[in-house]
């Protein structure tokens, strides 16, 4: 006679309060996991205990095999849900075609491959429709854009931090700078803020400091959570990494960190600048990419291989960097070039140079130097930022071989920090009146604030374009 394998003891605190659910018995259950009369054709249903923070069944050890297939059904149904939703307002094309779309949109953004094609229906957007938020007293060295789309986080050269609502514009918190060695006492930053980055689920903000600190922060409520310690000179670059919270830093000290900012620990230091880290980018994959100021050279950091492969083509100090999708990243330097990378080329794919033109400097013509650059990720939609009086829309050509100037949207002082929304319906500016890094121009007409520009797209069939392979 077979016996029958019992599942695990419920826990202690069962029935006082824990939402538990029950299910029905998963099937590698049904197929043979019980012997016996449980097992053999019995009509009465199988249940389980489903635990209540994963869903996970409760007492059931599944076998890898049958847990990705369970997953990849998860997965398939909420799609569909999605798509469903999607297909309500887009009545010509069913359920099942869009979810193929995704799936295959799915595939090429795992192989930094996916690049929607948007630029070419972006309209220049009305000037009187740009809303300007100003709160900072310096210029505004940098700012991110929650996951959501809902907040927006800035910070100045005076050591605030200012979290915004989108819709209304209001100041939801402000955490103002303070004097040199008062950070405990007053929680938050007594110098230039230069960086800032925010975790893709929304609950971490991390904010790098000219006094070597990385402050992390809970970006709910602002309330600071840790400090980080360890780099010997400015705190230039930041980024999370995608679906983590392993945090990557660079510095003027010529060195990139990792940080587990759950654990609040530090995990290793990578060396190769020979120069100031201007700018660090990372998205899903364990590696970052860096600007290395006047070495000439960006850097793309493999962490777990414990390499860094070396490229070069500008012919200045590279002051920013972005990735565009996994395969390919965009940068600015102080020679008015920008440039287009695929990560398994050492020279551009495209090169613009005078991007924003040129200026009259004491009598000589110099560049406008490229202070931000911004990506819509997956897209071959970019922006760049300088002092010039305008703000500059990109289009990256298929493949992204080519840089095609889209249109001007005015903006006066230097433009030192630019993101693009996840919908990619506004793009968000910080706004100086010095360079985020120096005091060598003074803009005085400019204003120290936040603009938020609306994008608006042509009308266009329902039908949503196509991912283009690159």
């Amino acid at each position: 006679m077979g016996t029958t394998s019992l599942p695990a003891p419920l826990p202690q605190h069962w029935g006082q309060g824990e939402p538990w659910r029950l299910g029905e018995l998963v099937p590698a259950l049904k197929n043979g996991r019980q012997s016996g009369s449980a097992a053999a054709g019995s009509s009465h249903p199988h249940y389980v205990l489903l635990h209540p923070e994963d869903g996970e069944p409760f007492g059931i050890t599944e076998t890898p095999q049958e847990k990705k297939l369970r997953l990849a059904k998860q997965y398939l149904e909420e799609l569909r849900q999605l798509e469903e939703e999607r297909a309500e307002e887009e009545e010509e094309l069913e359920p099942a075609d869009l979810i193929g779309d995704r799936l295959k949109e799915d595939v090429l953004e795992q192989k930094g491959r996916l690049q929607r094609l948007i630029a070419k229906d972006v309209q220049p957007p009305d000037p009187a429709r740009i809303r300007v938020l100003r709160g900072h007293q310096l210029p505004v060295t940098c700012l991110v854009i929650s996951p959501d789309d809902r907040f927006i986080f800035s910070a100045s050269k005076d050591g605030s931090l200012i979290k915004w609502e989108v819709d209304s514009g209001k100041r939801l918190c402000v955490v103002p700078g303070g004097k040199k060695g008062t950070e405990e006492r007053h929680m938050g930053h007594a110098s230039h803020v230069l960086c800032m980055a925010i975790s893709s689920d929304g609950k971490y903000l991390a904010t790098g400091d000219r006094n070597k600190l990385i402050m992390i922060w809970d970006a709910a409520t602002c309330k600071r959570l840790h400090i980080f310690t360890g780099h010997r000179d400015a705190v230039s670059g930041l980024s999370f990494r995608k679906g983590t919270h392993q945090l990557y830093s660079a510095s003027h000290d010529r060195c990139v960190k990792v940080w587990d900012v759950a654990e609040n620990a530090y995990v290793e230091t990578l060396f190769g600048h020979q120069d100031i880290i201007t700018g660090l980018d990372s998205l899903s994959r364990e590696c970052c990419v860096t600007a290395g100021g006047r070495d000439g050279t960006v850097r793309l950091w493999k962490i777990p291989e414990e390499s860094q492969l070396v490229f070069s083509g500008h012919q200045g100090s590279i002051d920013c960097i972005q990735l565009i999708n996994e395969e390919h990243m965009v940068s600015g330097a102080d020679d008015g070039s920008l440039a287009l990378w695929g990560l398994t080329k050492k020279k551009p794919l495209a090169l613009a140079w005078q991007a924003h033109g040129e200026q009259d400097a004491q009598g000589l013509q110099q560049p406008f130097w490229i202070v931000a650059v911004a990506a819509l990720r997956n897209s071959d939609l970019l922006a760049t930022g300088s002092h010039s009086g305008s703000v500059k829309l990109w289009k990256s050509g298929e493949g992204f071989r080519k840089l095609e100037h889209l249109l001007d949207i005015p903006l006066v002082g230097f433009v030192n920090s630019l993101k693009f929304s996840a919908a990619g319906d506004f793009l968000v500016a910080g706004i100086g009146q010095e360079h985020r890094l120096g005091r060598w121009w003074r803009i005085k007409e400019a204003k120290n604030s936040i603009c938020i520009i609306p994008l608006k797209q042509k009308n266009t069939a329902s039908s949503p374009e196509s991912p283009v392979s690159s």
